[in-house]
């Protein structure tokens, strides 16, 4: 007897998605809830469980299909006698494994041997890398490309006692020149979503960029003078977002229009403060969302952070975590950027973009010193926003910045 498997409700507005990896291959053990497959949306990735306990069955869709939710994508067939007794044998994780040359492993490697996407095994087998070495940092345990590549930097000649691998990838035609490989890889569909969504952004949009540069000097005092005392209270690090997130609620409280949106010949004015929040995740970048920031204190907008930061990572982020957001703030500091002219994230209006904090000669009281500085970008939709009313939202921002006292009284 077999139990379908259908492609669970993805959302609101959310009709279809793609096969991104079978977390289960035919002839493995199941239990009741256990992911056997993780689909890629707009948006986020989801896991579909399996609704019995049993053994994996037929996979009616491959990775890259695009499916409709309600669609049959796997059966789970019941196992014989007790489900306890069909634990998961090394013959079903080798069968697998054997449809790519990979190294050589012995029995006991084979019982270890994780389930791997095919981009990560295509990593794993041109590294000449045993997966059941490396540690995986996906959820639970799943191996990453990063991973892979991390674990292929740290052995670089592990490719040379790879003779399996070394096979696989066939030396150029008699020219004697070092091969040179293209690799054609489908996107995503979170890619896809995102390159027509900024493309749609220059499109519709009539997008400026204005700068400033502020001072950190105070922010960088006030973080160690209350670091310690900050996270033993509180449990979490004190950063620099929840300043600028402060003085975004702060700026936006005097000029609305930067945190409204154009809804056909209407302007929605929000009194609320939605801050969408750009993260790096596996798939590429995402923006969870902190809800309700211009009412939360300084640990509420850290907690909150760090927690969208910690579940972009594992790939646990809910549609729900995504929908919505009336600001974007993108911290490009965080990789070195120095400067940048952010795109703004429909139907938003308004995107600030921090960068690196660099120490640069600076004049203050007719004398040249040495300050930590880093330059804001603040990209706008001119069709609601003014060019006054972006200097000036940007100049109240650097002024709460170089005096976080303006955020505790309101100026």
């Amino acid at each position: 007897m077999s139990t379908e498997v259908k492609v669970p409700t993805l959302g609101e507005s959310v009709t279809e998605a793609t096969i991104g990896e079978w977390l289960k291959q035919p002839g493995d053990a199941v239990a009741v809830d256990e992911p056997i497959a993780s689909l890629e949306t707009d948006k986020v990735a989801v896991e579909v469980p399996s609704p019995v306990a049993g053994v994996m069955g037929q996979q009616v869709a491959a990775v890259g299909d695009t499916v409709n939710v309600g669609a049959v994508i796997a059966t789970i067939e019941a196992s014989a006698g007790n489900p306890a007794a069909a634990a998961p044998s090394p013959a079903p994780a080798a069968k697998a494994e054997a449809a790519a040359p990979a190294p050589a492993a012995t029995g006991e490697a084979a019982d270890t041997v994780p389930t791997l996407s095919p981009a990560v095994r295509r990593l794993v087998l041109e590294h000449g890398l045993d997966p059941s070495k490396i540690k995986g940092t996906g959820k639970d345990g799943r191996l990453t490309k990063e991973d892979v590549l991390a674990a292929a930097n740290a052995a670089p000649d592990a490719s040379a006692a790879a003779p399996a691998s070394a096979a696989a990838t066939p030396a150029p035609a008699a020219s004697g020149a070092p091969g040179r490989r293209e690799e054609r890889v489908k996107m995503t569909r979170m890619r896809q979503t995102i390159a027509k969504r900024l493309k749609s952004a220059q499109d519709t949009a009539a997008m400026l960029t204005t700068f400033n540069d502020c001072d950190m000097s105070a922010v960088i005092e006030t973080r160690e003078k209350y670091r310690e005392s900050f996270e033993k209270k509180h449990g979490v690090r004190l950063g620099f977002m929840s300043f600028f997130t402060k003085a975004v609620a702060l700026a936006a409280h005097d000029i609305p229009a930067v945190n409204a949106r154009i809804d056909g010949d209407e302007i929605v004015y929000h009194d609320y403060l939605d801050v969408s929040v750009a993260v790096s995740a596996p798939n590429g970048l995402v923006v969870p969302i902190v809800r309700n920031a211009e009412s939360l204190s300084f640990a509420e907008i850290e907690k909150a952070i760090a927690d969208l930061g910690k579940r972009a990572k594992e790939g646990t982020l809910t549609m729900e975590d995504m929908t919505g957001g009336t600001f974007t703030i993108s911290n490009g500091g965080v990789f070195g950027g120095l400067m940048s002219t952010p795109i703004i994230n429909p139907p938003q209006s308004a995107v600030l973009g921090l960068h690196r904090i660099e120490d640069r000669p600076v004049v203050r009281n007719g004398e040249i010193v040495i300050r930590p500085m880093m330059y804001l970008a603040l990209s706008y939709d001119h069709r609601l926003v003014d060019g006054r009313e972006a200097v000036t939202f940007l100049k109240t921002i650097k002024e709460a910045i170089e005096d976080p006292t303006r955020l505790l009284i309101d100026l």
